[in-house]
């Protein structure tokens, strides 16, 4: 006769055995229902009665691994559980659970039946959201680490926390750098230059020569009005802008003004012409027949409406050159900015617009989102909950340097392009009554786009490579929207692949490409060397002010200071 088991003598080992035996039940009742052909308490698919089970088994293994606090638990490789004290067994628990309702949230999704897939894609993004803000990191009574603090500062942490916090809702913005640590023309945007031209929409800036010689072609840079002109010249060493300057080009920046009640009536076609406008202006100025030209994100957009607009009027041949810094112009496939752009969003935001215009910080929380874990909560942990302090971090407050924009070019812009691809078909829009047709441009182009961008996907911006005619190189840097055009050399960071095979796809351009490390700038200054080497002396109208445009004031200008 076998030996009877021996009974629990220790509450915790009776809890262990309940646990044991609850396994053996629900395993039970899984295979009840698969053998009913997945039809028990109305659940009719088996690979949802398989779902459930699993979730059910490992909530069962969680709760006992909460009773056997001495086993070991690995560490977490998320970086908002990295610190040591995430690995003590109560909150090991507690993460362990989170990251099983998480996964169990995003795999329902993944498996919901009757949902199209940009339906699907839009339910990804809002439990992403949803899961990154119930966070464990993000309460004070679930993080060990902010109850270690409360405790080490008497509770300093937590009024520290919501001095900062009253600080952001007075400010309608989150902090995320230390307020007094940059300031415009200290340590910021110090490039010297003159603003040479001022109008309602723009100033131009032309940066002083520090070579003797400079390219014959000077450089024009449109960057994106959503935000402040200088992510191009951070800190000195940081700065594309000065660094230009330094491969003996004559570079001019617009800088574009914030809008307010003034713009209600700017839309697209008045950019159009801003960018026509400062391309002539430099030629005139300089008594050159075309200039080089780069546009960065939603300038670079409009730069290659620009150049189809100039092919369409016969005076292509007046940009030498065109760059494209993480610039779409096909947005079948735009990356997650789409979930913003439905007419419930576009109405929702319209009505968020005042005098014509739409707050800067508006667009500010919406680029947030897009990276909410390491945009906002991280944030939120450090600093309201923690108390730390802010970090001085050059890129993360021209981020927060926000721009207004003209309500009546967003609406046409998200609709247009975002919402409906107009862009792309031939004479579907029109800029001051010239049709646009992106397949007549021959300009030589050099598109650059990042291979971790959230912002411009890479897939996204490739998709120009199949309506140009003209010459095309194309290079992917590593990193994303920012610091993947933002790499000085200097810096010995990330790296770029390039490809001279023809390829029909990104992922045929990935496979058959070489990997440069480092920064891309130097192939981008080889090329542009390589369409035309002529050089000039670096006197006369090349130095900002002794030409026919007297200077207006010093760079930085006005404009981007304003409010």
């Amino acid at each position: 006769m076998a030996d009877a088991p021996t009974p629990p003598t220790h509450p915790m080992q009776w809890l262990q055995t309940v646990g044991a035996e609850q396994e053996k039940l629900l395993e039970r009742a899984i295979a009840t229902m698969k053998e009913a052909g997945g039809t028990v308490a109305g659940v009719n698919d088996p690979e949802t009665v398989e779902r459930v089970g699993q979730f059910w088994r490992d909530g069962l293994q969680l709760w006992q691994r909460f009773l056997t606090p001495a086993e070991p638990v690995a560490a977490s490789k998320d970086k908002r559980f990295k610190d040591e004290a995430w690995s003590q067994p109560g909150f090991a628990a507690i993460r362990q659970a989170y990251d099983q309702a998480s996964a169990a949230l995003m795999g329902s999704i993944d498996k919901m039946d009757g949902v199209d897939e940009p339906q699907r894609e839009r339910l990804r993004f809002t439990a992403r959201m949803l899961a990154d803000a119930m966070s464990p990191s993000n309460f004070p009574l679930t993080n060990p680490q902010v109850l270690q603090r409360t405790v080490e500062t008497g509770g300093q942490n937590l009024v520290k926390g919501m001095q900062n916090m009253l600080a952001d809702m007075g400010k309608g913005q989150l902090t995320h750098t230390a307020p007094d640590a940059f300031e415009l023309g200290r340590n910021l945007a110090t490039t010297p230059g003159k603003v040479v031209k001022r109008t309602p929409l723009y100033e131009l800036i032309q940066y002083a020569p520090t070579t003797e010689r400079v390219l014959a072609t000077p450089l024009v840079i449109f960057p994106p009005w959503i935000n402040r002109f200088y992510i191009l010249d951070l800190t000195p060493e940081k700065s594309f802008i000065r660094w230009a300057v330094e491969q003996g080009l004559t570079v001019f920046m617009v800088s574009w003004k914030s809008a307010d009640a003034s713009h209600k009536e700017v839309k697209w076609d008045d950019y159009v012409a801003a960018q026509v406008e400062a391309i002539d202006t430099v030629r005139d100025l300089l008594g050159v027949p075309a200039a080089h030209a780069i546009g960065y994100c939603v300038a670079g957009t409009t730069l290659a409406a620009t150049l189809a607009v100039e092919t369409a009027k016969g005076a292509a041949e007046k940009v030498r050159s065109a760059t494209f810094f993480t610039a779409q112009v096909d947005f079948s496939d735009p990356g997650e900015l789409k979930h913003f752009v439905d007419d419930r969003q576009m109405e929702l935001i319209a009505g968020m617009s005042t005098d014509g215009y739409v707050d800067g910080r508006v667009m500010a929380a919406t680029f947030n989102l897009l990276r909410g874990r390491d945009l906002i909560w991280n944030y939120v942990t450090n600093h309201y909950l923690l108390g730390e302090e802010y970090p001085a971090f050059d890129l993360l407050h021209w981020n927060g340097d926000t721009t207004n924009l003209p309500a009546a070019w967003h609406q046409s812009y998200l609709k247009d392009l975002y919402r409906d691809n107009l862009l792309i078909e031939p004479g579907r829009l029109s800029v001051n009554g010239t049709p646009i047709d992106l397949t007549k441009v021959e300009t030589p182009t050099y598109v650059q786009a990042g291979r971790e961008d959230h912002i411009a996907p890479a897939e996204s911006v490739w998709k120009i490579t199949h309506l140009f005619r003209g010459p095309l190189r194309f290079v992917l840097a590593g990193s994303g929207h920012i610091a993947g055009v933002v790499n000085p050399p200097a810096a010995g960071k990330y790296q770029y692949w390039t490809n001279d095979a023809r390829a029909d796809t990104l992922a045929e351009f990935v496979a058959g490409a070489s990997e440069t490390k480092g920064s891309w700038w130097p192939d981008w200054i080889g090329w542009l060397r390589g369409l035309d080497a002529d050089e000039v002396a670096a006197d006369g109208a090349r130095v900002p002010g002794a030409g026919a445009l007297p200077a207006l004031g010093e760079a930085p200008g006005e404009y981007v200071r304003a409010r």
